[in-house]
């Protein structure tokens, strides 16, 4: 049977004996999962663009970059929803461990969205 851990692609990111708890789990756990769930966050954000901004395909790459930014800060809902799809990847040892901190993780994961999408746009 195929776990959630098997699921994730591999990242070739060292673990150093400097990382905190909150930097090894941001690059062990929450990067593989941003990186297999890339798909979804793209298609998810562009169909909420579109809704939102009718003109977003027109818009320069520094609005888009803008409008990305603001939508995933200030729009509670979509910033939610991104974050259920990243934890809902979790095993039960990572929830314990995302328990812990979530305001950090949840901002860290914005954060590294943030710049995934910004970097899909032209």
């Amino acid at each position: 049977m195929t776990t959630k851990l098997d699921l994730r692609p591999t990242l070739d990111i060292p673990i150093s004996e400097e990382s905190t708890e909150v930097e090894n789990f941001q690059n062990q756990t929450l990067r593989p999962i941003l990186k297999l769930q890339n798909d979804l966050y793209v298609a998810l954000f562009e169909s909420y663009a579109m809704r939102q901004k009718s003109d977003y395909e027109t818009l320069s790459g520094a609005k888009k970059r803008t409008f990305i930014e603001q939508s995933l800060q200030k729009d509670m809902v979509l910033k939610n929803t991104f974050i259920g799809i990243t934890i809902g990847l979790f095993i039960i040892e990572e929830i314990a461990v995302y328990a812990t901190q979530s305001k950090d993780y949840n901002r860290r994961i914005i954060t590294m969205l943030i710049e995934r999408l910004k970097s899909h746009t032209k």
